[in-house]
């Protein structure tokens, strides 16, 4: 008996549940792409003298990233509290980096890249990689560990 099936009816979630490490790691993609997308617009930003604003589709995708993350830590404790951690760490990372942006294009300076968080996001990445394509190593990971 699974203690959350009177407060909340979970029932879909055992049949999309398989297919949520694949939608994770298409997110994960996106969000890398949105995050270029998101610096190369900064910059043009600056360069025009004006603070810079946020990428509406990368908000959308850190979203996403989010509440499937959140989906996947019931569906899979374990490693959805992992992938939620990491997921969070990007969130803050982005935040902190947002606003590092936000100075550097008041007050005149180079933009950098925001390192942090694309550290923190490869991780994201790696992480819902290994998990949605573990089949392909799957063999050789259990004859090493047997």
């Amino acid at each position: 008996m699974d203690p959350l099936q009177f407060l909340v009816p979970l029932g879909w979630l055992s049949a999309v549940g398989p297919v949520l490490p694949f939608a994770i790691l298409v997110m994960a993609f996106a969000n890398l792409a949105t995050r270029h997308f998101q610096h190369k617009r900064h910059v043009v930003q600056a360069d025009a003298g004006d603070g810079v604003e946020r990428y509406t589709l990368h908000t959308i995708t850190n979203v996403g990233l989010l509440l499937l993350s959140a989906l996947f830590t019931i569906h899979a404790p374990t490693g959805g509290t992992i992938l939620s951690v990491l997921v969070v760490t990007m969130l803050l990372a982005d935040m902190f980096e947002f606003e590092s942006r936000n100075v550097e294009a008041r007050n005149d300076m180079a933009v950098e890249a925001p390192k942090s968080a694309i550290v923190a996001s490869g991780l994201v990445l790696l992480y819902a990689a290994y998990y949605a394509l573990f089949f392909v190593v799957e063999g050789i990971w259990n004859t090493i560990l047997a």
